[in-house]
């Protein structure tokens, strides 16, 4: 297989390099600097091309065959509405078209729209990475400015100070551009080549671009000038930093409210089109789809597709508005036994473990005489609610870490500035203060740098540090923490470094109860719309169906122009429940990924669908 791909690469390139040429691809030359790809732009484009005349032969052959198989009728029935529906061509009697002639010419536009769809969809694709890139490079890019002050006050010089940075991964897409300026600058031998090379690459033109030039700029002149540019530099980032953050919020605002309009109306179409079916005969109709459901079953059940989609397509948008350093993430141990061990406190390890129970409980169900939905539904619950409650459970003890951190910080810089060593004042610390959910963290600290001797000493406390990191496992300590370890190592001043610290920790800190507190509005949202569906759905099951099922009834010996069996109260009921839980789903992921991330979003929407399954049941709807 490795043998193969240079070998198709190069016919490839051979067969579509020359497409790089042309100007319509200047504009994908531009994202595709920005895209940071592993393979060149030649070689990118050729393959796009190879894979749009692939994808437009097999679709053309799969419609030339679909047209075959349809009955001539359909064909030209199909004609008929084309020939109706065009300008100019409807006025102009057109002869009957031979059914090969319609086969290859389907087959020749289908093609041609898919091979034209998937040149389109490269040059989306390099778009949509060059702006991920700018986004998470604008979202890190201040914190990162913060730490190279701190490191300014140590260090003059410019290339240690930017490995540093590169060597942290808190500071995301940041470090990696500034491991590319390092990278540059080893291969020019020139470290302002380096930078000028980035800031002419880099999707951030308006803050990273600049920022590069400018430091290389500022650091020619002088350590106190670097330091003076930095700390101007940090105050600008932070304030467009809330300036984004700020239109995030209104944006996440206006995503609620059509959230809301478009979760709600699926339920109320289910319900006209059920009370419109005891007058309409025509939505009774079955339709010439696979299993010939009615026209009311179908726009039921695509309702309820319609509403999966909206709360996928929702909790992702969610997802990039929600800024990453505030998500943790959790990764897996190695090994089944540590996989077993972590699964009360590792989310990640309780997600691998509670598949097998899940899945034995929807095979229980099923052997019980359950309804295939119903099993598949319960089987989920019985896997997002264990797993969402190992999440929510770390969640919370990370959020006593993260308090806890910030005392701890404000009390190690208090000693530090009165002139103790870092390890004694941590010591002191540790001993004299109880900060609850960390302090075991704190003494395994304290204990570790108590072990530095001689030279080693500072590699000791680097390791420590490190190490402490790990063990508290948090966003907020990965971000502040390793700005000490950073900074001490190059000789920056503890006393300044510290105050640097309380700057940074209680900027972040506040931010993010800040996001929580906002986040939990949208949390509310999903839960309020939930249940207003659920109570909806119920009062009309209960009711309004049962009061056209009676007038069915009485309609037949009336003569009335009523379709008897166009309300099937047990049918129906369930139809309505379908679309419910399918609102449920959606609704959870919506609220759960506004809290905290996707293994919440598992939970809410668990937690939904019992709650509705427990309400149905209750009265006797399903």
């Amino acid at each position: 297989m490795i043998e193969v791909l240079p070998a198709l690469d190069r016919g490839l390139y051979a067969l579509f390099s020359r497409h790089a040429d042309r100007s319509r691809h200047d504009r994908d030359r531009d994202h595709y600097r920005g895209a940071a790809l592993g393979v060149g732009f030649d070689t990118y484009l050729a393959r796009i091309y190879g894979l749009s005349w692939a994808l437009a032969i097999g679709s053309g052959w799969l419609a030339a065959i679909f047209l075959f198989a349809l009955p001539a009728e359909t064909v030209g029935t199909i004609g008929e509405v084309v020939h109706a529906a065009t300008p100019g061509l409807n006025r102009v009697p057109v002869p009957q078209v031979p059914r090969h002639y319609v086969a290859v010419g389907g087959a020749v536009v289908v093609g041609a729209l898919v091979k034209r769809g998937a040149v389109v969809g490269g040059s989306a694709y390099l778009r949509w990475r060059a702006s991920a890139r700018r986004a998470a490079i604008d979202r890190s890019l201040p914190g990162a400015v913060r730490y190279l002050r701190a490191l300014a006050d140590g260090s003059d010089d410019r290339e240690t100070m930017l490995r540093k940075v590169a060597e942290q991964d808190a500071y995301g897409e940041t470090s990696v551009a500034f491991e590319r300026v390092l990278r540059k600058a080893s291969l020019t031998g020139s470290l302002d080549e380096g930078l000028r090379g980035v800031a002419r690459e880099t999707p951030s033109r308006n803050r990273l671009a600049p920022f590069l030039l400018k430091f290389r700029e500022h650091a020619s002149q002088g350590t106190e000038a670097l330091t003076g540019y930095l700390r101007m530099e940090s105050r600008m980032l932070s304030h467009q930093q809330s300036r984004d953050r700020q239109r995030a919020s209104d944006f996440l605002e206006l995503l609620a409210e059509l959230f809301i309009v478009l979760l709600v109306l699926p339920a109320l179409l289910v319900v006209i089109v059920t009370v419109m079916s005891v007058l309409a005969p025509g939505l009774s109709q079955p339709t010439g789809l696979p299993g010939s459901p009615t026209v009311r079953g179908v726009l039921v059940y695509g309702s309820a597709v319609f509403v999966l989609a909206v709360g996928a397509g929702t909790a992702a948008l969610v997802t990039q508005l929600r800024p990453s350093n505030h998500e943790p993430t959790y990764e897996r141990p190695d090994g089944a036994v540590a996989t077993v061990r972590s699964g009360a406190s590792n989310p990640a390890s309780a997600a691998v473990l509670f598949v097998f129970p899940a899945v034995a409980v929807g095979i229980g169900l099923a052997t019980l005489g359950e309804p295939p939905t119903n099993a598949l539904l319960l089987s989920y619950v019985a896997y997002g609610v264990p797993v969402g409650a190992v999440a929510l459970r770390r969640a919370r003890r990370d959020d006593a870490k993260d308090r806890e951190m910030r005392d701890f910080v404000h009390s190690v810089a208090g000693h530090v500035s009165l002139g103790r060593p870092f390890g004694d004042a941590v010591e002191t610390v540790a001993r004299e203060v109880d900060f609850g959910a960390l302090q075991q963290d704190i003494d395994d600290l304290a204990f570790t740098l108590g072990l530095t001797t001689g030279n080693e000493g500072g590699d000791t406390r680097k390791e420590a540090l490190n190490r402490f990191v790990d063990q508290v496992g948090t966003p907020l300590a990965e971000q502040t923490v390793g700005l000490v370890t950073g900074a001490l190592d190059v000789g920056s001043d503890a006393e300044t470094t510290f105050e640097t610290l309380q700057t940074e920790i209680g900027k972040l800190y506040h931010a993010r109860k800040q996001l929580r507190a906002s986040m939990m509005v949208y949390v509310a949202v999903g839960w309020t719309t939930a249940l207003l569906v659920v109570g909806i759905v119920v009062a009309v099951n209960t009711y309004v169906l049962d009061g056209f099922a009676q007038l069915s009834a009485v309609s037949q010996g009336a003569g009335v122009a009523i379709d008897p069996n166009a309300v099937d109260i047990e049918r129906d009921a369930w139809r309505f429940y379908v679309v419910t839980q399918a609102t449920m789903l959606a609704c959870g992921w919506f609220a759960g990924t506004a809290s905290r991330g996707r293994y919440e979003a598992l939970l809410h929407s668990s937690l939904l669908v019992l709650v509705c399954y427990v309400v149905f049941e209750g009265v006797g709807l399903i």
